[in-house]
């Protein structure tokens, strides 16, 4: 065992950070992933409580729960149809826009301040109960 343990120390340290947790021993099950609840309001002012897996686009997250969000491009960045608006208070928190998602929700329908394309905004923990509205209409260019 102690062998094993010196081989994959050594491993690991040659491999990039990701690939020690997929080579580190497990006991039982595998963890679940960590989830956050999230709510979407849609135009109409629908809401639906999901709940959001850790490391998952909101995209991702959208269309695992049957949540109305186009995604025509596949979250490639190459349109405006997850257009999703956050709150002031969420908004400040997300990392700074890049200039292809800026040139993509210049596309956008019922842009706001606060609009960023749900394919590059990736659920962590500090979302928890965070409420995101959806546009009434998006706009494809594809």
């Amino acid at each position: 065992a102690a062998a094993r343990r010196a081989a994959l120390g050594a491993a690991c340290a040659r491999a990039p950070a990701w690939a020690a947790l997929s080579a580190a021993p497990r006991r039982g099950f595998a963890a679940a992933a960590s989830t956050v609840k999230i709510t979407f309001v849609d135009s109409e002012g629908n809401s639906e409580t999901v709940d959001a897996k850790v490391g998952d686009s909101m995209l991702a997250v959208c269309h695992d729960h049957d949540i109305e969000v186009e995604g025509a491009c596949g979250g490639e960045m190459a349109c405006s149809t997850c257009h999703m608006i956050f709150d002031e208070a969420t908004f400040e928190t997300l990392p700074e826009k890049e200039e292809e998602e800026e040139d993509m929700l210049d596309l956008a329908l019922e842009l706001t301040d606060t609009s960023r394309l749900g394919c590059q905004v990736i659920v962590t923990e500090a979302m928890e109960g965070i409420t995101i509205r959806l546009p009434s209409e998006t706009s494809s260019q594809m």
